[in-house]
């Protein structure tokens, strides 16, 4: 069947851009008209898209950003109208400054089942470097509200920030858990180019974070929300038993997603891809051996809140073969606990060649980075965790022909 299993809606405003942000996302005063012509514009382009036969096997729904509850009440409740009724799955991003009791409850009202929390941080200082607006006192009080309205709640924290340390690092994580979420995402911090952070560093006036740093981080997340009962099942996230995120498990597993709003990425099969196509003579006709295509929405908020139709946006189109979208999937797997399952594997086989899989297996048996199941299934090990890029990089490999 084609269509998307996973639809993605990019909001890009924010009060106030982070320092070590480089999303799409422009600083917007509340209240401005531009975020509700834009939620319409969402809306519009959802309705198009569904009647082309794009979301016809959609099962998740996910608004993200920049920060959808700029949006308010009335107009995020809107766009969650517009990802469709009986979902298994429908979040959406909130910063804690933003997330109003209105919100939560316009939400809870048309349709979301769960919402994710940008934290970072429950220590103020850290909060301030990372040029966050909450305060960690309005952090907890709005996660508390969350939890209340009977949403299942997720937070992001963040590890490797300046002025953190292995003690503050913990106590973020133990405040998460006594809160009572059934989710937490752990990323380390990512310095990007071009950012007031990146200019921070390089004047010296913040300190690197250091690999040891990173990996002691992830250990105690390990450590602290596993004794809570949040287990890992991708590499940065953690979840009570049936608090897994659906939507973001589509991405690692090769579901197809159709994402829009400035910015937003697909993962289109060639069928789906042709359906849009049908609606955006501008997209490129795909190569005889295309088998993938990911789309980003090159337009600009601009341009977004213009566009009437999808025939209006533009997007950056990039293909792969068969055998690079079956080396892609394997890359993804390995991102999850689950590990390479395998079905997976055999069908690796057959596109890639059994030998060249089976000795990039080895390899990785050989390295620590996966382990073998009586199953047939690999998985990571710890050095795999903490050495993922090794890992994703191997298995991306055989996307090549040597």
């Amino acid at each position: 069947m084609s269509g998307a299993s996973a639809l993605y809606l990019h909001v890009p405003f924010c009060v106030r851009r982070c320092r070590y942000c480089d999303f799409t996302t422009a600083a917007t005063r509340h209240g401005d008209a531009r975020m509700g012509e834009y939620a319409s514009t969402l809306c519009r382009l959802v309705a198009e898209a569904r009647g082309l036969g794009l979301l016809d096997g959609q099962r998740s729904a996910y608004v993200g950003g920049g920060t959808p509850t700029m949006l308010g009440a009335d107009a995020l409740s809107r766009v969650l109208d517009s990802c469709g009724p009986g979902l298994g799955e429908l979040s959406f991003e909130a910063n804690p400054e933003s997330l109003t009791d209105a919100v939560l409850a316009g939400a809870r009202e048309h349709g979301a089942t769960r919402v994710s929390i940008g934290v970072q941080s429950f220590c103020d200082r850290e909060l301030k470097a990372l040029g966050r607006v909450h305060t960690s006192e309005e952090a907890r009080e709005r996660v508390r509200a969350a939890v209340r309205s009977g949403l299942d709640v997720s937070l992001d924290l963040m590890c490797g920030v300046p002025y953190q340390t292995p003690a503050s690092w913990r106590a973020s994580l133990e405040t998460a858990v006594s809160l009572g979420v059934g989710h937490v995402s752990c990323y380390p911090l990512m310095i990007e180019p071009g950012t007031p952070m990146e200019r921070m560093y390089e004047e010296g006036s913040l300190p690197w974070p250091s690999d040891d740093t990173e990996a002691a981080d992830m250990e105690a997340a390990l450590d602290v929300l596993g004794a809570a009962g949040l287990s890992r099942y991708e590499v940065a996230s953690y979840a009570r038993p049936g608090m897994r995120c659906k939507h973001n498990i589509a991405y690692w597993t090769g579901v197809e997603y159709l994402g829009l709003g400035t910015a937003a990425s697909s993962m289109l099969g060639r069928e789906s891809y042709e359906l849009l196509r049908s609606a955006v003579p501008s997209l490129t006709a795909p190569s005889a051996d295309t088998r993938r295509l990911r789309l980003t929405v090159a337009s600009t908020t601009d341009e977004a809140i213009s566009a009437r139709a999808l025939a209006d946006l533009r997007f950056d189109v990039e293909q792969l073969s068969e055998r690079e979208a079956m080396a892609e999937d394997l890359m993804l797997a390995a991102r999850m606990t689950d590990g390479l399952p395998p079905e997976l594997l055999e069908r690796a086989r057959n596109v890639i060649g059994a030998a060249r899989v089976d000795a990039c297996l080895e390899r990785l048996v050989s390295r620590n980075l996966l382990g073998g199941r009586a199953d047939g299934s690999f998985v990571p090990t710890h050095d795999g965790w903490l050495l993922g890029n090794e890992l994703y990089g191997a298995l991306w490999d055989l996307s090549s022909d040597e």
